[in-house]
């Protein structure tokens, strides 16, 4: 059911009385005579991208791993395995044939006996819990910002978000080309969506590495929230 504003031209017509202006209707936006946002990293390379995440990763504890299409699906039962095996949940999503794991998770693994579980929203809660049971979580980047060591999750019906932070480990494919150098550029990406009706998800995720926390007397714990381990596979697309 849709709502209803009622009396709102006269209720902000009352505000802008009281501040002494006339009311305003349009706001422009401001040009800056410098943008500093806009300048670092801004004529890097995808590859000097990649360099800047790979010093980044180090800082936040996260594992990178570069790869090949060709050899991805090797290299992410190689991760797998050292991540001590399933229950494994990753998303419905189209891209894990794309990038040939497809038959990695659907039929190598499981013949191996490790359970994979693709998210399936007609099964509401029961996806939670198996996120929740998991021992890794598979997801993919959309935006990765190199500067930060950052990867930008789109949620919606066959990408749970919970995918991404219930299992004990996570693993995210970054396709190179979604490399931009900062958040900066990510906010672009989504102004030009909505510039161009595009739709977008309500939920967009912005995830660096496990989690780091020094609350407690400035002793630095990893993966208090969210998974223990994390690990980024960027894979060469361009």
């Amino acid at each position: 059911m849709q709502g209803t504003i009622q009396n709102r031209d006269s209720f902000l017509k009352n505000i802008a009385s009281r501040l002494g202006r006339e009311r305003k209707v349009e706001v422009a936006k401001p040009v800056w005579a410098y943008n500093p946002q806009e300048q670092v990293l801004k004529d890097a390379t995808k590859d000097e991208l990649l360099e800047v995440l790979k010093t980044q990763c180090l800082k936040i504890h996260t594992d990178l791993i570069t790869t090949t299409k060709a050899d991805l699906p090797q290299k992410l039962e190689n991760l797998i395995s050292e991540y001590g095996g399933g229950p494994i949940v990753t998303w419905k999503d189209s891209r894990y044939e794309e990038y040939g794991v497809s038959n990695l998770l659907t039929q190598d693994l499981p013949n191996k006996n490790i359970e994979v579980y693709e998210w399936q929203a007609s099964k509401g809660k029961e996806n939670i819990q198996k996120a929740e049971n998991a021992n890794i979580g598979i997801t993919i980047s959309e935006i990765t910002l190199a500067e930060s060591g950052t990867v930008v999750l789109y949620s919606g019906n066959d990408r749970g978000r919970t995918v991404s932070f219930l299992p004990t480990n996570s693993i995210m494919l970054i396709p190179k080309s979604t490399l931009v150098p900062r958040m900066t550029q990510a906010a672009h990406k989504l102004r030009e969506k909505v510039k161009n009706g595009e739709k977008i998800p309500s939920c967009i995720n912005y995830i660096t590495g496990p989690s780091n926390s020094a609350d407690i007397e400035m002793d630095l714990v990893v993966g208090v929230h969210g998974p223990v381990k994390a690990s980024y596979i960027v894979i060469e697309d361009l």
